[in-house]
């Protein structure tokens, strides 16, 4: 493996209620960048997303997945989590009856006030108005997605994946959300942002276009941009894209 590669995903074929989902997907992700995977409904990517971080129902998969050079067949999610991948949910989970402070130090290995203070700052959430906060429905999604970067920040994991991160909220918590990224990527995490927007896709540095079950185009964001103009590009079958395309 590439000394550059934190994650590689080989020749993953992954099925799904009798469909292939993940069809011989191949990729790399590169330590130290911000990536995007694009691509229509049902393409596989936030199947991807779950059978990396081995949820329950995607474990059985053919191909490998290596984490800093690991496979990561056998180990269970909190494994996974305890080597550094993380995964930001679509719809961030609510924790009745637990503290903002103690969600966001629960994954850390400090546990001073500075820590909680410091990453609820850094996505634009004050401190006294919300470390004592009940992570619950009393909080509006975009709060809560900005609460769980909050956690990551603090976390300070080697890879996150962030699912359709602009889902359900407002320009500021995006824009707040985007700067954690940028946080994220100076301290040296890995960040894939799984999404379907165009503006997502410009955080990025490198970028994968994939369409059923795997990766049909990758490279610059200014190539793979062109996707939301053309919607689809070439290739000779569904599940047989161009040689050359995938070599680009």
């Amino acid at each position: 493996m590439d000394d550059r590669t934190i994650l590689s995903i080989q020749n993953v074929t992954l099925s799904l209620g009798g469909k292939r989902i993940l069809d011989r997907l191949t990729l790399d992700v590169w330590r130290g960048h911000v990536h995007a995977i694009i691509g229509p409904n049902g393409a596989g990517k936030s199947t991807l997303a779950s059978t990396i971080m081995g949820l329950a129902g995607y474990r059985d998969y053919s191909g490998d997945i290596h984490f800093e050079g690991e496979s990561l067949r056998h180990l269970p999610l909190h494994e996974r989590g305890r080597r550094g991948i993380s995964l930001a949910w679509q719809e961030p989970a609510r924790f009745e009856g637990l503290s903002v402070e103690r969600f966001i130090s629960a994954g850390t290995q400090e546990s001073s006030d500075n820590v909680v203070d410091e990453a609820l700052h850094g996505v634009g959430l004050n401190p006294d108005a919300y470390r004592n906060r009940a992570v619950d429905t009393t909080l509006s999604g975009g709060e809560r997605k900005r609460i769980e970067l909050a956690s990551l920040l603090a976390m300070k994991p080697k890879l996150v994946i962030m699912d359709e991160p602009d889902s359900g909220i407002d320009i500021e918590a995006l824009n707040r959300i985007f700067e954690a990224i940028k946080t994220l990527k100076d301290i040296g995490s890995t960040v894939v942002l799984i999404t379907h927007s165009l503006t997502v896709l410009r955080q990025a540095d490198h970028a994968f276009l994939m369409c059923c079950g795997h990766v049909v185009r990758k490279g610059s964001i200014k190539k793979i941009e062109t996707y939301f103009g053309e919607k689809c590009i070439p290739c000779d079958h569904k599940n047989d894209p161009d040689e050359e395309t995938m070599n680009e």
